[in-house]
Protein backbone atom coordinates (compact mmCIF):
# COMPACT_ATOMS: atom_id res chain seq x y z
CA UNK A 1 0.00 0.00 0.00
CA UNK A 2 1.67 3.47 -0.68
CA UNK A 3 1.86 6.05 1.98
CA UNK A 4 -0.82 8.12 0.71
CA UNK A 5 -3.28 5.69 0.46
CA UNK A 6 -2.28 4.14 4.07
CA UNK A 7 -3.07 7.77 5.34
CA UNK A 8 -6.60 7.40 3.98
CA UNK A 9 -6.84 3.54 5.35
CA UNK A 10 -5.66 4.42 8.67
CA UNK A 11 -8.35 7.71 8.69
CA UNK A 12 -11.01 5.34 7.86
CA UNK A 13 -9.82 2.13 9.95
CA UNK A 14 -10.09 3.60 13.63
CA UNK A 15 -13.88 4.67 12.81
CA UNK A 16 -14.58 0.78 11.85
CA UNK A 17 -12.26 -0.80 13.91
CA UNK A 18 -14.67 -1.40 16.16
CA UNK A 19 -16.77 -3.21 13.45
CA UNK A 20 -13.75 -4.76 12.07
CA UNK A 21 -13.25 -6.48 15.30
CA UNK A 22 -16.45 -8.20 15.91
CA UNK A 23 -15.86 -9.80 12.65
CA UNK A 24 -13.44 -12.65 14.85
CA UNK A 25 -14.67 -15.37 16.21
CA UNK A 26 -16.31 -15.84 18.86
CA UNK A 27 -14.51 -18.62 20.97
CA UNK A 28 -11.79 -16.16 22.54
CA UNK A 29 -8.45 -16.84 21.89
CA UNK A 30 -4.96 -16.27 23.61
CA UNK A 31 -6.23 -14.79 27.06
CA UNK A 32 -2.92 -15.60 28.07
CA UNK A 33 0.40 -14.98 26.21
CA UNK A 34 0.80 -18.08 23.82
CA UNK A 35 3.00 -21.09 24.23
CA UNK A 36 4.37 -23.42 21.59
CA UNK A 37 7.31 -24.51 19.12
CA UNK A 38 8.60 -23.07 16.07
CA UNK A 39 10.63 -24.56 13.08
CA UNK A 40 12.55 -21.62 12.24
CA UNK A 41 15.43 -21.23 14.70
CA UNK A 42 16.23 -24.79 14.34
CA UNK A 43 15.49 -25.53 10.62
CA UNK A 44 15.52 -22.49 8.67
CA UNK A 45 13.31 -23.12 6.01
CA UNK A 46 14.48 -26.66 5.69
CA UNK A 47 12.55 -27.95 8.03
CA UNK A 48 11.23 -31.74 7.02
CA UNK A 49 8.51 -34.39 7.52
CA UNK A 50 10.88 -36.92 10.27
CA UNK A 51 11.92 -33.46 11.84
CA UNK A 52 9.07 -32.40 12.41
CA UNK A 53 7.59 -35.64 13.50
CA UNK A 54 10.16 -35.97 16.41
CA UNK A 55 9.71 -32.04 17.21
CA UNK A 56 5.97 -32.91 17.52
CA UNK A 57 6.48 -36.20 19.74
CA UNK A 58 9.45 -34.67 21.92
CA UNK A 59 7.01 -31.45 22.52
CA UNK A 60 4.16 -33.41 23.45
CA UNK A 61 6.50 -35.00 26.25
CA UNK A 62 8.14 -32.49 27.23
CA UNK A 63 6.55 -29.14 27.16
CA UNK A 64 2.93 -29.66 26.52
CA UNK A 65 2.76 -30.90 30.57
CA UNK A 66 4.06 -27.35 31.19
CA UNK A 67 1.27 -25.67 28.96
CA UNK A 68 2.72 -25.30 25.86
CA UNK A 69 0.49 -25.66 23.32
CA UNK A 70 0.93 -24.41 19.38
CA UNK A 71 3.22 -26.69 17.33
CA UNK A 72 4.09 -24.00 14.18
CA UNK A 73 5.65 -25.41 11.04
CA UNK A 74 7.67 -21.68 10.01
CA UNK A 75 8.58 -20.41 6.29
CA UNK A 76 9.67 -22.64 3.16
CA UNK A 77 7.10 -25.80 3.78
CA UNK A 78 5.98 -25.34 0.10
CA UNK A 79 9.46 -25.18 -1.28
CA UNK A 80 11.78 -27.50 -3.20
CA UNK A 81 15.03 -27.68 -3.41
CA UNK A 82 18.11 -29.49 -5.01
CA UNK A 83 19.04 -32.25 -1.88
CA UNK A 84 22.63 -33.36 -1.41
CA UNK A 85 22.74 -37.26 -3.03
CA UNK A 86 21.50 -39.68 -1.05
CA UNK A 87 20.94 -37.05 2.06
CA UNK A 88 17.87 -34.42 2.77
CA UNK A 89 20.56 -31.98 3.58
CA UNK A 90 20.09 -28.96 1.28
CA UNK A 91 22.40 -28.94 -1.75
CA UNK A 92 21.74 -24.57 -2.21
CA UNK A 93 20.55 -22.13 0.11
CA UNK A 94 17.30 -21.04 -1.91
CA UNK A 95 13.87 -22.85 -2.90
CA UNK A 96 14.40 -23.59 -7.10
CA UNK A 97 10.27 -23.67 -6.90
CA UNK A 98 7.41 -23.51 -4.91
CA UNK A 99 4.42 -25.88 -4.87
CA UNK A 100 0.45 -24.41 -5.61
CA UNK A 101 -2.85 -25.89 -6.72
CA UNK A 102 -5.23 -24.50 -9.41
CA UNK A 103 -5.89 -21.51 -7.37
CA UNK A 104 -2.24 -20.63 -6.00
CA UNK A 105 -2.65 -21.79 -2.74
CA UNK A 106 -0.08 -23.17 -1.24
CA UNK A 107 1.35 -26.85 -0.98
CA UNK A 108 3.49 -28.85 0.48
CA UNK A 109 7.34 -29.78 -0.60
CA UNK A 110 7.63 -32.91 -2.36
CA UNK A 111 10.71 -33.19 -1.32
CA UNK A 112 10.36 -32.40 2.55
CA UNK A 113 6.67 -33.94 3.17
CA UNK A 114 5.92 -36.09 0.82
CA UNK A 115 3.18 -36.96 2.98
CA UNK A 116 1.40 -33.42 2.76
CA UNK A 117 0.97 -32.29 6.14
CA UNK A 118 -2.22 -33.42 7.07
CA UNK A 119 -1.10 -36.66 8.84
CA UNK A 120 1.53 -33.76 11.40
CA UNK A 121 -2.02 -31.92 11.91
CA UNK A 122 -3.92 -34.87 12.47
CA UNK A 123 -1.05 -36.12 15.45
CA UNK A 124 -1.32 -32.71 16.84
CA UNK A 125 -5.01 -33.48 17.48
CA UNK A 126 -4.32 -36.72 18.76
CA UNK A 127 -1.54 -35.60 20.82
CA UNK A 128 -4.12 -32.73 22.06
CA UNK A 129 -1.79 -29.68 20.30
CA UNK A 130 -2.61 -26.90 17.80
CA UNK A 131 -1.08 -26.88 14.71
CA UNK A 132 0.30 -23.68 13.43
CA UNK A 133 1.89 -23.04 9.87
CA UNK A 134 3.90 -20.04 8.14
CA UNK A 135 2.30 -17.72 5.23
CA UNK A 136 3.92 -15.07 3.38
CA UNK A 137 1.33 -11.67 2.88
CA UNK A 138 -0.22 -11.27 -0.62
CA UNK A 139 -0.48 -13.85 -3.71
CA UNK A 140 2.28 -16.26 -4.67
CA UNK A 141 3.77 -14.48 -7.82
CA UNK A 142 3.98 -18.18 -9.65
CA UNK A 143 0.07 -17.53 -9.40
CA UNK A 144 0.41 -14.15 -11.01
CA UNK A 145 2.85 -15.52 -13.71
CA UNK A 146 -0.02 -18.20 -14.68
CA UNK A 147 -2.56 -15.72 -13.86
CA UNK A 148 -4.96 -18.49 -11.91
CA UNK A 149 -8.20 -17.63 -10.83
CA UNK A 150 -9.56 -16.22 -8.06
CA UNK A 151 -11.80 -18.99 -6.27
CA UNK A 152 -15.26 -18.56 -6.89
CA UNK A 153 -15.23 -15.05 -8.47
CA UNK A 154 -14.52 -13.94 -12.39
CA UNK A 155 -10.50 -12.18 -11.17
CA UNK A 156 -7.44 -13.46 -11.64
CA UNK A 157 -4.46 -13.36 -10.03
CA UNK A 158 -3.52 -10.06 -12.26
CA UNK A 159 -6.53 -8.66 -11.22
CA UNK A 160 -5.37 -8.23 -7.61
CA UNK A 161 -1.63 -8.19 -7.39
CA UNK A 162 0.24 -5.40 -6.46
CA UNK A 163 3.16 -6.20 -8.54
CA UNK A 164 5.48 -2.42 -7.25
CA UNK A 165 8.88 -3.14 -5.98
CA UNK A 166 8.50 -0.56 -3.18
CA UNK A 167 5.58 -2.43 -1.79
CA UNK A 168 7.11 -5.57 -1.40
CA UNK A 169 8.80 -8.15 -0.01
CA UNK A 170 12.65 -7.36 0.26
CA UNK A 171 13.77 -10.31 1.72
CA UNK A 172 11.54 -12.84 0.26
CA UNK A 173 10.58 -13.19 -3.47
CA UNK A 174 7.40 -15.88 -2.85
CA UNK A 175 4.64 -13.43 -2.92
CA UNK A 176 2.90 -10.07 -4.42
CA UNK A 177 1.27 -8.28 -2.22
CA UNK A 178 -2.76 -7.63 -2.46
CA UNK A 179 -4.06 -4.46 -3.73
CA UNK A 180 -7.20 -4.54 -1.23
CA UNK A 181 -8.95 -1.74 -3.30
CA UNK A 182 -9.26 -4.62 -6.29
CA UNK A 183 -12.62 -6.67 -6.77
CA UNK A 184 -11.54 -9.95 -6.03
CA UNK A 185 -8.95 -9.39 -3.52
CA UNK A 186 -11.19 -10.48 -0.74
CA UNK A 187 -12.42 -13.06 -1.84
CA UNK A 188 -8.54 -14.35 -2.14
CA UNK A 189 -8.08 -14.30 1.24
CA UNK A 190 -11.25 -15.61 1.80
CA UNK A 191 -10.33 -18.98 -0.40
CA UNK A 192 -6.83 -18.83 0.87
CA UNK A 193 -7.69 -19.12 4.67
CA UNK A 194 -10.36 -21.71 4.49
CA UNK A 195 -7.76 -23.68 2.54
CA UNK A 196 -5.55 -23.13 5.10
CA UNK A 197 -8.59 -23.75 7.72
CA UNK A 198 -9.56 -27.24 6.04
CA UNK A 199 -5.71 -28.38 6.97
CA UNK A 200 -6.17 -28.36 10.26
CA UNK A 201 -4.72 -25.13 10.96
CA UNK A 202 -4.98 -23.39 14.50
CA UNK A 203 -2.58 -20.55 14.16
CA UNK A 204 -1.34 -18.55 11.39
CA UNK A 205 1.99 -16.39 11.66
CA UNK A 206 1.52 -14.00 9.12
CA UNK A 207 4.78 -12.66 7.40
CA UNK A 208 5.56 -9.51 6.41
CA UNK A 209 2.14 -7.84 6.90
CA UNK A 210 2.19 -5.72 9.56
CA UNK A 211 3.38 -2.68 7.65
CA UNK A 212 -0.14 -3.48 5.45
CA UNK A 213 -3.28 -3.08 7.75
CA UNK A 214 -5.53 -3.34 4.95
CA UNK A 215 -4.50 -6.94 4.29
CA UNK A 216 -4.29 -7.42 8.04
CA UNK A 217 -8.14 -6.92 7.95
CA UNK A 218 -8.61 -9.13 5.43
CA UNK A 219 -6.84 -11.94 7.03
CA UNK A 220 -9.10 -10.93 10.23
CA UNK A 221 -12.13 -10.99 8.13
CA UNK A 222 -11.09 -14.59 5.97
CA UNK A 223 -10.51 -16.14 9.69
CA UNK A 224 -13.82 -15.16 10.96
CA UNK A 225 -15.46 -16.74 8.08
CA UNK A 226 -14.54 -20.03 8.22
CA UNK A 227 -16.11 -19.97 11.83
CA UNK A 228 -12.92 -21.65 13.27
CA UNK A 229 -10.77 -20.22 16.54
CA UNK A 230 -7.45 -19.50 14.35
CA UNK A 231 -5.02 -17.87 16.53
CA UNK A 232 -3.04 -15.18 14.23
CA UNK A 233 0.47 -13.69 14.64
CA UNK A 234 1.65 -10.76 12.76
CA UNK A 235 5.48 -10.47 11.68
CA UNK A 236 7.52 -9.07 11.08
CA UNK A 237 8.72 -6.60 13.66
CA UNK A 238 10.90 -3.61 13.79
CA UNK A 239 9.41 -0.85 12.37
CA UNK A 240 5.91 -1.02 14.08
CA UNK A 241 4.03 2.39 15.38
CA UNK A 242 2.54 2.04 18.55
CA UNK A 243 0.14 4.60 17.75
CA UNK A 244 -1.40 2.21 15.20
CA UNK A 245 -1.95 -0.30 18.12
CA UNK A 246 -5.36 -0.84 17.41
CA UNK A 247 -5.15 -1.82 13.86
CA UNK A 248 -3.44 -4.97 14.91
CA UNK A 249 -5.82 -5.71 18.19
CA UNK A 250 -7.27 -7.57 14.78
CA UNK A 251 -5.16 -10.16 15.67
CA UNK A 252 -3.49 -12.16 18.82
CA UNK A 253 0.13 -11.52 18.69
CA UNK A 254 2.13 -9.01 16.99
CA UNK A 255 5.76 -8.99 16.82
CA UNK A 256 7.47 -6.03 17.81
CA UNK A 257 10.91 -6.88 17.12
CA UNK A 258 13.01 -8.20 14.26
CA UNK A 259 14.04 -11.71 14.22
CA UNK A 260 15.63 -12.37 17.46
CA UNK A 261 19.05 -14.66 18.04
CA UNK A 262 21.65 -15.79 20.29
CA UNK A 263 24.11 -12.88 20.97
CA UNK A 264 23.49 -9.76 23.53
CA UNK A 265 22.49 -7.01 20.80
CA UNK A 266 19.32 -9.60 20.14
CA UNK A 267 18.59 -9.19 24.12
CA UNK A 268 19.08 -5.36 24.10
CA UNK A 269 16.87 -4.71 21.20
CA UNK A 270 14.19 -6.81 23.17
CA UNK A 271 14.88 -4.89 26.46
CA UNK A 272 14.15 -1.44 23.96
CA UNK A 273 11.12 -2.78 23.04
CA UNK A 274 10.03 -3.86 26.10
CA UNK A 275 10.25 -0.46 26.82
CA UNK A 276 8.04 0.77 24.03
CA UNK A 277 5.34 -1.29 24.53
CA UNK A 278 4.71 -1.71 27.40
CA UNK A 279 1.37 -1.28 29.08
CA UNK A 280 0.24 -2.54 25.08
CA UNK A 281 -1.21 -6.12 26.08
CA UNK A 282 -4.58 -7.12 26.83
CA UNK A 283 -6.33 -10.57 26.62
CA UNK A 284 -6.62 -11.88 23.49
CA UNK A 285 -3.49 -9.44 21.99
CA UNK A 286 0.02 -9.92 22.75
CA UNK A 287 3.19 -8.01 22.47
CA UNK A 288 5.58 -10.69 20.62
CA UNK A 289 9.47 -10.53 20.78
CA UNK A 290 9.78 -12.93 18.96
CA UNK A 291 11.61 -17.33 19.52
CA UNK A 292 13.52 -18.37 22.20
CA UNK A 293 16.55 -19.24 20.36
CA UNK A 294 17.62 -22.23 23.03
CA UNK A 295 19.41 -25.30 22.18
CA UNK A 296 20.62 -26.86 19.13
CA UNK A 297 19.88 -24.23 16.35
CA UNK A 298 19.86 -23.82 12.42
CA UNK A 299 20.44 -27.90 12.74
CA UNK A 300 20.08 -28.08 8.06
CA UNK A 301 21.39 -24.99 6.59
CA UNK A 302 24.11 -25.09 4.26
CA UNK A 303 27.86 -24.06 5.59
CA UNK A 304 29.42 -21.20 4.49
CA UNK A 305 31.75 -21.22 1.35
CA UNK A 306 33.64 -18.61 2.90
CA UNK A 307 35.87 -19.26 6.09
CA UNK A 308 36.43 -15.97 6.52
CA UNK A 309 32.98 -15.22 7.90
CA UNK A 310 32.09 -15.08 11.87
CA UNK A 311 30.14 -18.42 12.96
CA UNK A 312 26.62 -16.64 12.80
CA UNK A 313 27.72 -15.89 9.37
CA UNK A 314 25.73 -12.76 8.58
CA UNK A 315 25.79 -13.13 4.87
CA UNK A 316 23.90 -16.05 4.39
CA UNK A 317 20.87 -15.30 6.87
CA UNK A 318 18.24 -14.70 3.65
CA UNK A 319 15.10 -16.96 4.05
CA UNK A 320 17.92 -19.61 5.28
CA UNK A 321 18.32 -18.45 8.54
CA UNK A 322 20.81 -17.17 10.75
CA UNK A 323 24.28 -19.00 10.49
CA UNK A 324 25.44 -22.66 10.57
CA UNK A 325 24.41 -25.18 12.95
CA UNK A 326 25.52 -24.43 16.71
CA UNK A 327 24.51 -24.55 19.89
CA UNK A 328 22.73 -21.20 21.68
CA UNK A 329 25.87 -19.24 21.98
CA UNK A 330 24.21 -17.20 25.42
CA UNK A 331 25.79 -17.88 28.68
CA UNK A 332 23.61 -19.16 31.37
CA UNK A 333 23.42 -15.79 32.91
CA UNK A 334 22.12 -14.58 29.04
CA UNK A 335 19.74 -17.12 29.19
CA UNK A 336 18.60 -16.86 32.99
CA UNK A 337 17.79 -12.71 31.49
CA UNK A 338 16.52 -13.89 28.47
CA UNK A 339 13.65 -15.76 29.39
CA UNK A 340 13.38 -13.73 32.56
CA UNK A 341 12.55 -10.96 30.67
CA UNK A 342 9.86 -12.62 28.50
CA UNK A 343 8.02 -13.70 31.21
CA UNK A 344 7.78 -10.43 33.48
CA UNK A 345 6.98 -8.67 29.68
CA UNK A 346 4.02 -11.45 29.14
CA UNK A 347 5.79 -11.95 25.68
CA UNK A 348 4.36 -15.31 24.04
CA UNK A 349 6.91 -18.37 24.61
CA UNK A 350 7.44 -19.81 20.98
CA UNK A 351 10.61 -22.41 21.79
CA UNK A 352 12.62 -22.26 18.72
CA UNK A 353 15.69 -24.77 19.26
CA UNK A 354 15.31 -28.39 18.55
CA UNK A 355 13.68 -30.13 21.12
CA UNK A 356 14.68 -34.02 20.62
CA UNK A 357 18.07 -32.84 21.57
CA UNK A 358 17.00 -30.27 23.89
CA UNK A 359 19.95 -29.79 26.90
CA UNK A 360 18.61 -29.98 30.85
CA UNK A 361 19.13 -26.66 31.39
CA UNK A 362 16.81 -24.60 28.69
CA UNK A 363 14.57 -27.20 29.25
CA UNK A 364 14.64 -26.07 32.97
CA UNK A 365 14.68 -22.51 32.49
CA UNK A 366 11.38 -22.93 29.45
CA UNK A 367 9.24 -24.91 31.98
CA UNK A 368 9.82 -23.50 35.33
CA UNK A 369 6.59 -22.82 37.40
CA UNK A 370 7.43 -19.76 38.66
CA UNK A 371 8.62 -18.36 35.18
CA UNK A 372 5.49 -19.93 33.90
CA UNK A 373 3.29 -18.35 36.25
CA UNK A 374 4.62 -14.68 35.59
CA UNK A 375 4.35 -14.85 32.05
CA UNK A 376 0.85 -16.44 32.41
CA UNK A 377 -0.08 -13.69 34.65
CA UNK A 378 -0.77 -12.05 31.60
CA UNK A 379 0.80 -8.33 32.56
CA UNK A 380 3.85 -6.67 31.02
CA UNK A 381 6.01 -5.34 34.22
CA UNK A 382 7.43 -1.38 34.51
CA UNK A 383 10.49 -0.49 34.85
CA UNK A 384 10.61 0.71 38.30
CA UNK A 385 14.01 1.95 39.03
CA UNK A 386 16.97 2.30 36.59
CA UNK A 387 20.42 2.94 38.11
CA UNK A 388 24.26 2.91 37.50
CA UNK A 389 23.58 0.01 34.40
CA UNK A 390 20.87 -1.75 36.80
CA UNK A 391 17.38 -1.89 35.55
CA UNK A 392 14.19 -3.03 38.14
CA UNK A 393 11.23 -3.86 36.29
CA UNK A 394 8.03 -5.82 38.39
CA UNK A 395 4.69 -6.75 37.96
CA UNK A 396 2.22 -7.50 40.34
CA UNK A 397 0.34 -10.74 40.60
CA UNK A 398 -3.38 -9.94 39.16
CA UNK A 399 -5.82 -8.60 42.11
CA UNK A 400 -3.19 -7.82 44.18
CA UNK A 401 -0.19 -5.36 45.14
CA UNK A 402 1.19 -7.56 47.64
CA UNK A 403 2.71 -10.39 45.19
CA UNK A 404 3.96 -10.74 42.38
CA UNK A 405 7.62 -11.09 40.31
CA UNK A 406 10.61 -8.71 40.25
CA UNK A 407 13.78 -8.86 37.50
CA UNK A 408 16.91 -7.22 38.91
CA UNK A 409 18.91 -6.84 35.28
CA UNK A 410 22.33 -6.14 35.25
CA UNK A 411 22.79 -4.80 32.12
CA UNK A 412 26.41 -4.41 32.37
CA UNK A 413 29.02 -6.53 30.91
CA UNK A 414 30.95 -7.73 34.21
CA UNK A 415 29.57 -8.49 37.79
CA UNK A 416 28.24 -6.47 40.08
CA UNK A 417 27.28 -6.77 44.05
CA UNK A 418 24.01 -5.43 44.48
CA UNK A 419 22.66 -4.95 48.70
CA UNK A 420 19.01 -6.27 48.85
CA UNK A 421 17.19 -3.10 49.77
CA UNK A 422 13.59 -3.20 49.45
CA UNK A 423 13.87 -0.02 47.10
CA UNK A 424 16.28 -1.40 45.12
CA UNK A 425 13.56 -3.79 44.17
CA UNK A 426 10.76 -1.99 43.57
CA UNK A 427 9.06 -2.76 47.50
CA UNK A 428 7.82 -0.36 49.88
CA UNK A 429 9.23 -2.18 52.83
CA UNK A 430 10.69 -5.10 54.01
CA UNK A 431 7.60 -7.38 54.87
CA UNK A 432 7.75 -9.14 52.07
CA UNK A 433 9.54 -12.66 51.52
CA UNK A 434 11.64 -12.84 48.16
CA UNK A 435 12.41 -16.03 46.28
CA UNK A 436 15.46 -15.95 43.95
CA UNK A 437 13.57 -18.14 41.10
CA UNK A 438 16.79 -19.28 39.32
CA UNK A 439 18.84 -20.58 42.71
CA UNK A 440 15.75 -21.65 44.19
CA UNK A 441 16.35 -20.29 47.44
CA UNK A 442 15.16 -17.56 50.04
CA UNK A 443 16.58 -13.87 50.03
CA UNK A 444 16.55 -11.64 53.18
CA UNK A 445 16.98 -7.90 53.15
CA UNK A 446 20.45 -6.87 53.80
CA UNK A 447 22.00 -9.42 52.24
CA UNK A 448 24.50 -9.30 49.16
CA UNK A 449 23.98 -11.00 45.69
CA UNK A 450 26.30 -10.86 42.93
CA UNK A 451 24.88 -10.69 39.11
CA UNK A 452 27.12 -11.80 36.48
CA UNK A 453 27.74 -10.18 33.39
CA UNK A 454 24.39 -9.33 31.23
CA UNK A 455 22.87 -11.72 34.30
CA UNK A 456 19.68 -11.09 36.68
CA UNK A 457 18.11 -11.71 40.31
CA UNK A 458 14.45 -12.95 39.33
CA UNK A 459 12.78 -13.38 42.47
CA UNK A 460 8.96 -14.19 43.13
CA UNK A 461 7.74 -11.70 45.84
CA UNK A 462 5.07 -12.15 48.90
CA UNK A 463 3.80 -9.92 51.44
CA UNK A 464 4.35 -11.83 54.85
Amino acid sequence: MKKTALTAFLVCFVAGCAMAMSTRPVEPLAQTPPMGWNSFDSYGVYLHEKAAQDNLEAMAKKLKPHGYEYFVIDNGWFGEYSLQEGSIYPSEKHANDIRINEYGYFLPSEVYFPSGLKPIAERCKALGLKFGVHLMRGIPRKAVELNLPIQGTSYTARDIADTDPKENCTWCNYCYGVDMSKPGAQAWYDGLIQYIADMGVDMIKYDDIVPHPDEVEAVSKAIAKTGKPILLSLSPGGKVDPEAIDFFRLANMLRVTKDVWDEQHYIDECFMAWRKWQGKEQPGFWIDMDMIPFGQLQLMSPPSKNKEKSLLDKGDIALSGKGVHRVCQLTKPQMETFISMRALAASPLMMGGDLPTLDDFSLRLITDPDMLACNQNGVMGSLVLEQAGLETWRVNKKGTEDAGWIGLFNRLGESVSVELQPARLGLEDDTYRIKDIWKGVERTFGSTVSLKPNGVLFVKFERE
